[in-house]
């Protein structure tokens, strides 16, 4: 009996052990190297300067708090567009049509490929000097390609977030349609019979159905796009500049002492996503709860 209690911990120790080493060893490190202690180059004692030039005194504070906005807003666009998007699709694919597994099969399509080809896949499509712009060259839709609307490397982020979009509709899509599947349809089904329209049983069944699994996504995906760097470096501008990319700049500042800073805006950075995923737990528990 005590074996079978201690079985499934013992099991998991090595993995969860490696994992919390590796987590909250890093996490230490960049918060001591965020406090200015780097011995390397005689720099011994721990201070807050780093926290203080970032967002208040020194010349990036305002490439901070703009880039704090941008990365708010493309992180929730992002998450919200790429469910929403998710949902529609799912239901769709949920019936039975001729062609159901290819379509299927081409929604999940863009699961493995990496965030970097999306972004370049962006720039090759949806650029003004792009396929898209071209095309629209030769029908006479546009009279040049500076025609074209931006909708890459524009201080709106609008390209960053049709690269999520495009990335993580799939992923949220998997997750909805894995739910409904193991739902099945005799809960809608009621609901017809009570003489609940389509709309109805979506908002009342469907939709309380599928939220926790919605929420739980939306979490993982909110807190990827608010610390990924590689598609906003590719499809960003140089002001405003997102949070990651902004750190990542001061990491290859060659100034060493800009390193202190660097881990200031990392630390921030997974400050404010852990802050904002507790928020988002609990108004989503209660939210679910209610419903």
């Amino acid at each position: 009996m005590d074996w079978e209690r201690l079985r499934i911990p013992l099991m998991l120790g090595p993995t969860l052990l490696v994992i919390t080493v590796l987590f909250f060893g890093s996490l230490a490190f960049g918060l001591v190297q965020s406090l200015g202690f780097q011995p390397q180059i005689g720099n011994t004692t721990l201070t807050l300067d780093a926290y203080i030039s970032v967002m208040f005194t020194g010349r990036e504070a305002g490439q901070f708090w703009s880039g704090l906005l941008l990365t708010l807003w493309v992180a929730g666009a992002s998450t919200f567009l790429s469910a929403a998007l998710a949902v529609g699709l799912a239901l769709l694919l949920r019936r039975t049509f001729f062609g159901k597994k290819l379509s299927v099969f081409l929604f999940q399509l863009n699961l493995p490929i990496p965030h970097l080809v999306i972004a370049i896949g962006m720039l090759l499509l949806f650029s003004q000097s792009g396929l898209l712009a071209r095309f629209a060259g030769e029908l006479g839709l546009i009279s040049g390609p500076r025609d074209f609307p931006i909708l890459t490397r524009d201080r709106y982020g609008i390209g960053i977030i049709l690269a999520y979009v495009w990335k993580e509709t799939a992923f949220f899509g998997i997750i909805v349609m894995a739910i409904l599947q193991s739902l099945g349809d005799d809960y809608e089904a009621v609901a017809q019979s009570l003489g609940a329209n389509r709309w109805q049983r979506f908002r009342t069944v469907t939709l309380p159905l599928i939220m926790p699994g919605l929420m739980s996504a939306s979490i993982i995906v909110f807190a990827f796009t608010f610390g990924s760097f590689e598609v906003p470096r590719i499809l960003g501008v140089q002001h405003p500049q997102m949070l990651p990319v902004l750190t990542l700049d001061f990491f290859l500042n060659p100034d060493l002492n800009a390193r202190a800073e660097g881990m200031a805006s990392s630390i921030i950075i997974a400050l404010i996503v852990l802050a904002l995923v507790f928020l988002y737990m609990y108004v989503s528990a209660r939210t679910i709860r209610r419903d």
